[in-house]
């Protein structure tokens, strides 16, 4: 039995289907609508929206089969989402990858398997819209075209959950997408006993940017500061939009000589985005730095709210330095 390959941006892969925040949740009619239109049009007895996580491949719909999840190990749609096209099997006991591996040779006994990836809005293979059959199949082009479509419909109620986690404006996470991230970031660094730093981010002068310009402007200055900010950090990290003009990272594997590092970046990149401003404005904001205690932080919100306190002191510090 051939193991499904690690695609090459797994991290990136992993780290988008996390934020998505989908995992183990309920049946959604939205998916189940596709499941059971597509288990009707083909006539197969399986179909299945499938999602592959780090170690499994979890069904968010399922007709056909009792079962919630099953090793990633043995997953045909591991081998899926490593391709752009449908990965079509019309006999499984044919296939070298596939004739010995234990969902051939014992339940569900696949002979037939179609799978089209399911894409992120930046380009990641989450899962598949994938159709099984115990008894081998003939799939032709009218029958790729119409997975093709059914697949797209997938992916875009997938996108429809994506945009409850992304922040509209700067495309960077929002306050929900963050947590997610940020608190499965935290987990990992406590598990594995690595250095991890938060920065809350506050845009001085915002308000009179909206008041002066307006909120088109303001607008553009929250979409450019987003947009430096995810040059400035690595893709690793966790950035997102908080609101307004709050702003988080969460730098992974970074202790604060390295956290200054990035923020040094930053300065630098913003400091070039307002010399190229031909509004007359510039981006300015105070931070609020926490290294990750694990015996302090249970979780992320933990640290933003010490961090955001953090901001609020250094912000007054240098207001009253002014004066």
């Amino acid at each position: 039995m051939q193991l499904p390959p690690i695609p090459s941006d797994e991290p990136v892969r992993l780290a988008t289907l996390r934020s998505l925040n989908i995992l183990d949740t309920p049946p959604e009619e939205r998916f189940d609508r596709l499941t059971r239109l597509a288990k009707r049009l083909f006539g197969v007895p399986i179909a299945v929206v499938s999602l592959i996580d780090a170690n499994r491949q979890w069904f968010k719909s399922c007709q056909g089969l009792d079962v919630a999840e099953t090793p990633r190990g043995t997953s045909f749609c591991g081998h899926a989402i490593c391709g752009d096209d449908i990965l079509l099997i019309p006999d499984a006991t044919q296939d070298p990858r596939f004739h010995d591996n234990p969902l051939v040779t014992g339940e569900p006994y696949i002979r037939f398997y179609a799978g089209r990836p399911l894409a992120a809005a930046n380009g990641a293979k989450l899962g598949t819209l994938c159709l099984i059959d115990s008894k081998p199949r003939v799939f032709d082009a009218e029958d790729r075209a119409l997975l093709h479509d059914l697949a797209n419909m997938a992916e875009q109620e997938l996108a429809a959950v994506q945009l409850a986690t992304l922040d509209e404006l700067t495309s960077l996470s929002n306050r929900r997408g963050f947590a997610v991230l940020g608190q499965h970031a935290i987990e990992l660094c406590r598990r594995l006993a690595r250095p991890a730093t938060l920065v809350f981010f506050d845009m001085d002068g915002f308000k009179p940017i909206n008041d002066r310009f307006g909120h088109a402007e303001g607008d553009r200055a929250l979409a450019a500061f987003g947009a430096e900010m995810r040059a400035a950090f690595r893709e690793s990290d966790v950035v997102g939009r908080l609101g307004g003009d709050e702003f988080a990272a969460l730098l992974t594997n970074t202790d604060a000589a390295g956290c200054q590092d990035a923020l040094a970046r930053l300065h630098l990149q913003i400091d070039a985005w307002n010399t190229r401003n031909a509004m007359g404005y510039a981006l300015q904001f105070s931070t609020g730095v926490i290294t990750f205690d694990p015996l302090r932080h249970g979780s992320v919100h933990d640290m933003l709210a010490e961090a955001d306190a953090a901001m609020y002191r250094n912000k007054a510090a240098r207001k009253a330095s002014r004066h």
